[in-house]
């Protein structure tokens, strides 16, 4: 196969690249090329010319006609494209041919294990699309959304990305934090720290969020102060069974401060936690991942310089439901990596951002280069250094179309350490009999409260 740069994505990402940073806001007839020669959300409609990026149909909006799914009930959803093949498997023997279209991160797992690690490279789908509604408020922000307090916050309407056709990093940067998602979620969500032998360290938490910026009855309103509130009940590992976290998400990080409380079912009480986010360890992933690396980047951009490198094409991770199916863990977990007969790829345009460590900042990576699907606007790999400049770590989450909202759902993260071998996957629920329930529109403010987790903890 021939994988070329599309001339096309070229041209338009060197016009991106020339706008000035403070610029926010685009033209009303810049804004008017969404649901036109762009995807609501920005992306290029057409494929590529060579034709292995495929043009964006958006012919199904929720579950195609046919399909067998009960909404929100925690379902394991339907494979469309379950009896397709690889059209290849990209190794450590044949990736020369295909580097261009590979992270440096993914180059480095496929040297690591040279013996079984492949990329297995399905034929692009560009299928389905956001509901209207979505796409109105997509456009709304494109005409009026702007950054505010030096990009700690976004001015705009809740619902969709801020920024569809971001012109610096920042923008991009907050098209990832605060994408089109769901409105409620609730899994019982399993950790695994794998060893380069095998070896496995379980942890297992049953994870609710609710959030406000994606709710039905807030869809088109002026952003509000809180993004979303999220608890975390820890069930593995035994030691830390019984605790709870409590946090709170802003939308302005300059004006409002992300705040998390914790439960201890050793001293039965309640307490601010002074910090949270940021390099702090993910409980029960033996510090290999940190918090603000859950869907790859979350929290504030205060310690890292955003700068847009443009776009590329890049095999990813992408219509990802053969890995959420239920199967069994111990078909599903391998030695240094997951088994890939259940991973899907698919050949995308991508936006390239990355982030600096700002001088007068700390944090375990000193920068991290992030790729975010051109269609979505949401992070689907990422590349961390260490303060070296060396690269540590690889990350990838796989998503998949959700019938349940008509919008991309984060499903399970790896994350590769490529020292040593160990990765993590999180969010996992292959093993279990229910999915995550999504949209369900069942949980309320008051569930995310320090005195409610104190209660529910009892």
């Amino acid at each position: 196969m021939n994988f070329q740069p599309s001339r096309t994505a070229l041209a338009l990402c060197l016009g991106l690249l020339a706008a000035p940073l403070a610029q926010a806001k685009v033209s009303a007839a810049e804004a008017d090329r969404l649901g036109k020669e762009l995807t609501c959300m920005g992306g290029i409609k057409a494929g590529n010319a060579e034709g292995t990026i495929p043009p964006f149909t958006g012919k199904y909006l929720g579950a195609p006609a046919g399909t067998k799914f009960t909404k929100h009930a925690g379902q394991f959803q339907p494979d469309l494209y379950a009896n397709e093949k690889p059209l290849v498997e990209i190794t450590a023997a044949n990736m020369a041919q295909y580097a261009d279209k590979l992270s440096d991160g993914q180059k480095a797992l496929l040297k690591r294990f040279p013996n079984s690690m492949r990329l297995p490279l399905y034929p692009g789908h560009r299928d389905f699309r956001y509901d209207d509604e979505v796409c109105a408020v997509a456009k709304k922000n494109a005409l009026e959304a702007e950054l505010v307090n030096d990009g700690n916050g976004v001015k705009g309407y809740m619902g969709a990305v801020s920024f569809p056709i971001p012109k610096n990093g920042l923008e991009a940067f907050w098209n990832n934090l605060m994408p089109a998602r769901a409105a409620t979620e609730t899994v019982r969500r399993d950790l695994a720290v794998v060893t380069e032998k095998g070896d496995i360290t379980w942890g297992r938490t049953i994870y609710s969020q609710l959030s406000y910026y994606d709710s039905p009855g807030n869809l088109g309103k002026p952003n509000g102060e809180q993004y979303a509130s999220a608890t975390n009940i820890t069930e593995l590992p035994e030691r830390e069974k019984g605790g709870v976290v409590l946090s709170n998400e802003p939308i302005n990080f300059a004006t409002h401060k992300r705040l998390a409380w914790m439960y201890d079912p050793g001293t039965r009480r309640v307490r601010q936690m002074p910090e949270f986010g940021f390099d702090q360890p993910i409980p029960g992933s033996s510090g290999k991942v940190t918090i603000d690396s859950d869907r790859l980047f979350n929290g504030s951009p205060e310690r890292y310089e955003w700068t847009l490198k443009g776009k590329r094409e890049m095999v990813i991770p992408a219509n990802a439901l053969r890995l959420h199916q239920q199967i069994k863990y111990t078909d599903l977990i391998q030695p240094g990596h997951p088994n890939p007969a259940y991973t899907r790829y698919e050949l995308r345009r991508v936006w390239v951002l990355e982030g600096a460590l700002k001088p007068s900042y700390r944090h375990l990576f000193a920068k991290r280069v992030m790729f975010l699907d051109e269609d979505t606007g949401h992070a689907v790999a990422t590349d961390l250094y260490d303060a070296r400049g060396q690269l540590w770590q690889h990350g990838e989450t796989h998503y998949y179309y959700s019938y349940d909202m008509n919008r991309w759902h984060a499903g399970t993260s790896f994350f590769y350490d490529l020292n040593s071998g160990t990765y993590v996957g999180m969010n996992m629920y292959q093993g279990r009999d229910q999915g995550p329930i999504l949209n369900k529109n069942d949980l309320k403010s008051t569930q995310f409260t320090p005195e409610y987790i104190r209660n529910l903890a009892n």
